[in-house]
């Protein structure tokens, strides 16, 4: 599992002309899911999401979540993270699962986040064209990966 994180004053998803969902201050998060990808590492890649200190303190250091400061996280589905554009011109995207396990696993997730954490959780959808608008606030952007193999903490 991949995500970008960003951390963003505001945060908005548009489908079709209407808007889906937005959040304000707290973190916009693009996911793309591998076909190793379980709702083991999708429950440590929420624990990871929601208790990342990448918010200022009162002293301006990164030293709060969004769970300390009662933000947002909007969570995007984007297959498009594991792109791996290191041969040739053409990304290839064999390292992203395919629609029938990571469709589930995005969809899990959004619900484990809404019923654990007392935080405004707004998604897009899955596989629709989204556009996205964003405030980044810093700019501040993470990248966090978990692999079944991986020894990450």
């Amino acid at each position: 599992m991949r995500t970008v994180v960003q951390r963003v004053n505001r945060a908005s998803v548009t489908i079709d002309g209407k808007v889906t969902g937005e959040i304000g201050k707290g973190l916009l998060v693009f996911l793309a899911i591998s076909n190793s990808d379980n709702s083991e590492i999708m429950r440590w890649m929420c624990n990871k999401l929601v208790n990342l200190r990448i918010f200022p303190d009162e002293e301006g250091k990164m030293n709060k979540s969004v769970l300390d400061t009662g933000g947002g996280i909007l969570l995007i589905s984007n297959f498009t993270l594991y792109g791996d554009a290191s041969k040739g011109f053409r990304p290839s995207f064999i390292k992203s699962a395919p629609p029938e396990i990571s469709k589930p696993l995005y969809e899990s997730m959004v619900l484990y986040l809404k019923e654990n954490y007392p935080l405004h959780i707004a998604s897009g959808e899955f596989g629709a064209m989204m556009d996205i608008e964003l405030v980044n606030d810093g700019p501040v952007t993470i990248i966090i990966e978990k692999e079944v193999d991986s020894n990450y903490q």
